[in-house]
C-alpha cells in the first residue's frame, strides 16, 4: 500500500504542479522582498519565507517595517495555500491508494 501511495501521491503532484510551483515562486518573491526591505542577506531572505510560509516561524528573524510586515502576511497566506493543496493531494493519493 505504501508503494501504490507514494505513486498516487506522485501523480497528483506532478497533475498540481504548475501552481505548486506557482505558489513557491510567490513565496520566494515576497520573501526576497522582505529580505531586500529588512537589509537580510539572501538566504535568511529565502529561510525566513519557507519557515514562515510553513507556519513553522521560529522567530529568529522578525520583519519591522510595515511593509515587510504586510508582505509576511502574504507569504503565510501563500503558505497556508501550498500546504493545503499538498494535503489535499496526500488525501487524494491515499484514498485511491486504499481503493486499491
Amino acid at each position: 500500500m505504501r508503494r501504490r501511495f507514494l505513486v498516487e501521491f506522485w501523480q497528483g503532484l506532478q497533475l498540481v504542479w504548475p501552481i505548486v510551483s506557482g505558489l513557491i515562486g510567490v513565496m520566494l518573491v515576497l520573501g526576497i522582498l522582505i529580505g531586500w526591505q529588512e537589509g537580510w542577506p539572501l538566504g535568511d531572505a529565502v529561510y525566513f519565507a519557507f519557515v514562515s510560509g510553513l507556519t513553522i516561524g521560529f522567530g529568529d528573524l522578525v520583519p519591522t517595517h510595515p511593509l515587510s510586515r504586510v508582505l509576511a502576511i502574504m507569504v503565510g497566506c501563500t503558505g497556508i495555500l501550498l500546504t493545503g493543496l499538498v494535503a489535499a493531494v496526500g488525501v487524494r493519493a491515499l484514498e485511491r491508494a486504499s481503493k486499491s
